[in-house]
């Protein structure tokens, strides 16, 4: 297959990177590894929505541009490239304004795609649960409905930016009655409302990216229900496929890459390059090799959304793929710099500013985010190969 961009992609893509590589010269922030998630930069998001870049693909009525996902991928892989500091509006931009796109009313349409494209509204992932994380169906938070609104109690791990984020999206329980698969709803709040506690929850690295959010007796809107009542689960399998489908599955810590090559070109052995140690070039070169067929294989995501069908099994594939990818990049770094690659970014000895640790301690968590990597093999196996379900 030869693979090629139009002219008017590798024009997009060059436009991105001369604004990119204009904010690192004027020493705006500085490429880190899962910036993505963890790079809380109001005024990046700023900067970002007045170039028209979030709600790319969004329709021109609701303030977006009408683009491909071939084109939205362009513009999120060089974001991922330059480690930009893009989590204010991640979330929204790549799966949550989708959801409202599809199920949302009309007047969540009109009053939060706008908001998301102006780069005001930051919106948080409320899935996840003490004993909900991989099986969401078993959620517990409760959502009772009341004659002019929904009452909300319970608890959400792992909330996604949940410290910084203005909005929150989340999955609750509105019919406990019902199998558990069937009576879950979709939510879109304000993070102001009395009765929501956040607590940072601090990870191994150190990162503050994910909270513990508790509801006690929080009153919502009727309105901010998001589609139909208790079909929750069968509207996020959809998006799920928007987050597993993108390439800052691949390419969260592409600096950390970036960097280690260049280390090895630049840094003397017994008097010759790094990068001519037959072990190192091995690494490399089969790091390089993953992260092409990683690359392609996310594109391949892109191009089936241009056609119009849900990647399902394609997104299964590439998340999969993509994060053993990064976890192999993060024990690569470590094996190259030696003891060198335990000194954390405080300390002033430590190569690369501490990358390769701070991907190393994240990277155990890469094959969890967004479905497991066992999750995905069976999506591949029972919907993409047709083998039957066990049991």
């Amino acid at each position: 297959m030869d693979f090629k961009f139009t002219q008017e992609q590798d024009k997009f893509r060059q436009e991105v990177r001369e604004f990119l590589g204009e904010e690192l010269r004027q020493g705006k922030w500085q490429p880190s590894c899962d910036a993505w998630i963890q790079g809380y930069s109001p005024e990046f998001t700023k900067k970002v929505a007045r170039k028209g870049w979030i709600g790319l693909t969004w329709p021109r009525e609701y303030g977006g541009q009408g683009r491909s996902h071939i084109d939205r991928l362009i513009y999120t892989e060089e974001m991922l490239r330059y480690g930009a500091p893009a989590a204010c509006h991640w979330f929204a931009d790549r799966q949550i304004g989708g959801a409202i796109l599809r199920y949302g009313t009309e007047e969540q349409k009109k009053e939060i795609l706008p908001r998301i494209i102006r780069g005001e509204a930051y919106v948080g992932l409320g899935m996840s649960e003490p004993e909900a994380g991989s099986d969401l169906a078993s959620v517990k938070t409760r959502a009772a409905e009341t004659d002019d609104s929904y009452v909300l109690d319970g608890q959400k791990m792992w909330t996604s930016c949940g410290m910084f984020m203005n909005y929150l999206y989340l999955v609750a329980r509105t019919d406990p009655e019902a199998p558990k698969h069937r009576g879950l709803s979709e939510f879109i709040i304000e993070t102001d409302l009395p009765g929501i506690t956040i607590t940072p929850t601090i990870d191994i690295t150190g990162s503050t990216a994910w909270a513990e959010v508790f509801f006690d007796g929080v009153r919502v809107p009727r309105k901010s229900l998001i589609g139909e009542k208790n079909r929750g689960f069968y509207q996020i399998v959809n998006q799920l496929d928007f987050e597993r489908a993108g390439l800052e599955r691949l390419m969260g810590n592409y600096p950390l890459f970036d960097a280690i090559i260049r280390y090895a070109r630049e840094t003397d052995w017994n008097g010759l390059p790094l990068c001519k140690d037959t072990l190192v070039r091995h690494k490399l070169a089969q790091l390089q090799v993953e992260f092409e067929v990683g690359w392609l294989l996310t594109y391949r995501v892109a191009s089936v959304m241009d056609d119009g069908r849900a990647p399902n099994v394609e997104a299964a594939m590439a998340k999969a793929y993509s994060t053993s990818f990064e976890q192999h990049l993060a024990s690569a770094a470590m094996d190259i710099l030696g003891l060198y690659g335990q000194l954390v970014a405080t300390s002033k000895w430590t190569p690369m500013l501490g990358m390769a640790p701070h991907s190393y301690f994240g990277s155990k968590g890469y094959s969890l985010q967004a479905g497991t990597s066992e999750i995905l093999r069976n999506i591949l196996a029972t919907r993409g190969l047709g083998l039957p379900a066990a049991g």
